[in-house]
């Protein structure tokens, strides 16, 4: 009797740190941010912390770099559909990010919006300004608070900036809040 106890504490102890390793791995994904418990942003993952991210309990991956960026991983496409996940791409122009790039990543979001999604290009500029319109347009996240998280990524700089304000000027949001400093980062 005692051995089988002692081999299923093993096992459930091996579950957990199975668990929380995979949490951890999250973590070393470069700019990680969650957001909510089914919405997070990041860089670039390498092919395994993509299995982390299906660990984690991620349902769809959203791509907004383009496949020959530095960095990219082959056939991402495939692996994320190897894995069990949804995979969105929405190939978005670094230094020209329109209007239309942002509607159809909400369009992909909004199809199933409760899916757990990481949205992701290469260091996480794009996608937490991506993340910070989506939540506050579409989620209902106080500009300030978006703004202080998007903040932990980077400083959108004076292009990105101007997506965001037309963006939010399109849906009748103002940028303007108490502790947003939107002074544009150089590139």
């Amino acid at each position: 009797m005692n051995k089988l106890v002692t081999a299923g504490t093993a096992a459930v102890v091996v579950a957990i740190f199975t668990s929380v390793s995979g949490a951890a791995e999250l973590s070393e994904i470069r700019n990680y941010k969650e957001y909510s418990a089914t919405f997070s942003s990041a860089g670039q993952p390498s092919q395994e912390q993509l299995e982390a991210v299906k660990a984690a309990g991620f349902e769809r991956v959203v791509y907004i770099a383009f496949t020959n960026s530095r960095g990219a991983i082959e056939e991402e496409d495939a692996v994320v559909k190897e894995l069990g996940m949804d995979y969105v791409h929405v190939p978005v122009i670094w230094d020209a990010p329109t209007k239309a790039d942002f509607y159809a990543f909400a369009g992909a979001m909004q199809r199933e919006p409760g899916k757990k999604t990481l949205l992701h290009c290469q260091a996480n500029y794009r996608a937490s300004a991506f993340a910070f319109l989506y939540r506050v347009l579409y989620q209902d996240v106080p500009v300030a608070e978006a703004k202080s998280d998007m903040n932990t990524i980077w400083q959108p700089n004076d292009t990105w900036r101007q997506l965001i304000f037309d963006v939010l000027a399109d849906n009748g949001v103002s940028p303007m809040c108490a502790g947003c400093d939107w002074e544009a980062e150089e590139d």
